[in-house]
């Protein structure tokens, strides 16, 4: 008997060592519904309990079992590509919430949220029969290139320390972040069956594609709001090629999917010693 709990010990511990050996970075898919936050804790709940940790609580700082933290946030309404770092690669996760990303977005027009998604309250209807596809793809022109864009209140910033959407929640007021600089890459009509479009765009880091809609619908005389919204590509992950879906979210899947640290590959792969040459 104690022969087998020693086993049962040592296979805990081999396989927590594996886990926290990792270092570097890999994608996983963001369904609809829970944040990104939830989403990440539910990753580290399922490969700690994979490695025998008991009862692991992924929100516990006292004893930090697994270093993980994701590359920029995804609204709860939204889906598609999560980038998340392990180890030493949580320290790369900065160069994927400046780098390029990717989206399809559906968006509504004619009503307009408080939150410039579908999540929230409608705030204003207004007529939008009078939009053809050619308006909108004239319109478009103007929010593609280094634009200046406005975050929505409903967003991860902060004011004195707090998230803009947790103090709206609570009732407080907040103050409208500034316009600040973005760039987008490409920004196309996909499709055009009114009130509903569909866009596909590629920006940089701090876009809102929740602002980029709200706007949108101003410029056209009338409003719109985000109905769905999908990352498609974050850096060099891309939705069909590169996620782990979560019933793939086991330590062998993610060691296939990883790009290690620097650090970290040359640590898996060491020069060969060189051989003294003859005296």
């Amino acid at each position: 008997m104690a022969g087998n709990t020693s086993s049962a010990a040592s296979k805990v511990s081999s396989s927590l060592v594996r886990l926290q050996s990792l270092h570097g970075m890999f994608a996983i898919y963001k369904k609809k519904g829970p944040t990104s936050a939830d989403v990440l804790n539910a990753l580290k709940e399922a490969l700690l309990k994979e490695a025998g940790v008991e009862t692991p609580n992924p929100r516990k700082r006292k004893k930090q079992w697994l270093k993980m933290g994701h590359g920029g946030t995804l609204d709860s309404a939204a889906s598609g590509v999560l980038v998340v770092g392990v180890g030493d690669g949580t320290k790369m996760l900065s160069s994927m919430l400046t780098g390029s990303k990717k989206y399809v977005a559906v968006g509504e027009l004619g009503k307009a949220t408080d939150t410039l998604d579908a999540t929230g309250s409608v705030v204003l209807e207004k007529g939008f029969e009078h939009i053809t596809r050619q308006d909108v793809e004239e319109k478009l022109k103007s929010f593609t290139g280094d634009i200046m864009q406005v975050p929505p209140l409903f967003s991860a910033l902060k004011q004195d320390g707090q998230r803009l959407s947790v103090l709206l929640k609570k009732g407080h007021k907040v103050e409208a972040k500034p316009a600040r600089p973005v760039t987008v890459y490409s920004l196309t009509l996909q499709e055009f069956t009114p009130p509903l479009f569909t866009l596909d765009i590629e920006c940089g880091g701090g876009f809102y594609v929740r602002s980029l809609v709200d706007e949108l619908g101003k410029a056209l005389s009338s409003c719109a709001h985000v109905k769905e919204l999908v990352r498609t590509k974050q850096g060099p992950f891309t939705l069909q090629e590169h996620v782990l879906h979560e019933q793939r979210w086991t330590l062998e899947n993610i060691l296939q999917a990883l790009r290690p640290t620097p650090h970290a590959q040359n640590q898996q792969n060491p020069k060969p010693k060189e051989q003294p040459g003859p005296e």
